[in-house]
């Protein structure tokens, strides 16, 4: 799958003085929620956000207009799902990554390798130009959908996260086939009801995953709660996956 669409990066109108204090922000939002960012990587996740604003003036990659309000919402909600990592990640899946939240900043927090996936092709084209500028190595944007590239990716993740992507009985149909044996699927959510969980664990013991628990907390802020839900590959899927494009929301499992 492909769409030509160039990206052009300028020099960011913000000055060092400017970018280091909403790093410095950034630092002190995380500390919140007990993470312990670094300038570097604060100073490298503020200026892919404002390399995220410059393209979403022509490009629609976010709603969100506050930049304080974005600090939060787009880099500490994705650093946040480092909390709930069991294992320091090798090689990590990003599914539906958008303009690159969360695979950026859990790249530049943890150093780990990754794919970031996404099904629209311009905003990939828009997350690779990111990913250049920033000099991060080891990580690439991909355009694909989810079960296409399982078919050429199937069991080669140690970890695949999702943050506010859909359903979760999708997601983890969708992330399941990436999944080496033992690797985790880890999903960010916002008020999941419960009849969106009793589908999730169902399709989970389909797909051979268990749920091993969930973290709750409120970003800073007051600007939302999010549920983190962390499940493990313990079985082969009772269903051969990945089921061909589109199965999956025409045809849920449960």
């Amino acid at each position: 799958m492909s769409e030509t669409r160039s990206i052009e990066l300028h020099s960011l109108d913000s000055s060092l003085e400017e970018i280091q204090s909403l790093a410095q922000e950034v630092i002190d939002l995380s500390k919140e929620l007990d993470l312990d960012v670094d300038l570097e990587t604060a100073v490298l996740c503020v200026k892919h956000l404002l390399y995220v604003n410059q393209v979403n003036e022509y490009m629609n990659l976010t709603r969100i207009q506050d930049i304080h309000d974005a600090l939060v919402l787009h880099i500490v909600d994705s650093l946040a799902l480092s909390r709930d990592l069991p294992i320091e990640p090798e090689f990590f899946l990003d599914i539906g990554t958008g303009g690159g939240f969360p695979g950026i900043p859990l790249a530049l927090y943890t150093g780990s390798e990754g794919v970031l996936l996404d099904s629209v092709g311009k905003k990939i084209n828009a997350v690779n130009a990111f990913i250049e500028e920033l000099g991060i190595d080891g990580v690439s944007g991909v355009h694909d959908r989810c079960e296409s590239y399982a078919l050429q990716m199937s069991g080669k993740f140690d970890l695949v996260v999702a943050r506010a992507v859909g359903q979760m009985n999708l997601i983890i149909e969708y992330g399941a086939p990436f999944l080496e044996e033992d690797g985790y699927l880890v999903v960010a959510k916002a008020n999941p009801s419960q009849e969106e969980l009793s589908f999730a664990h169902k399709t989970a013991q389909i797909c051979g995953l268990e749920l091993l628990g969930n973290d709750s907390f409120e970003l800073p802020c007051g600007l939302g709660h999010r549920e983190v839900f962390i499940f493990q590959r313990v079985l082969p899927s009772k269903v051969k996956l990945p089921r061909a494009v589109g199965l999956a929301k025409k045809q849920p499992l449960v």
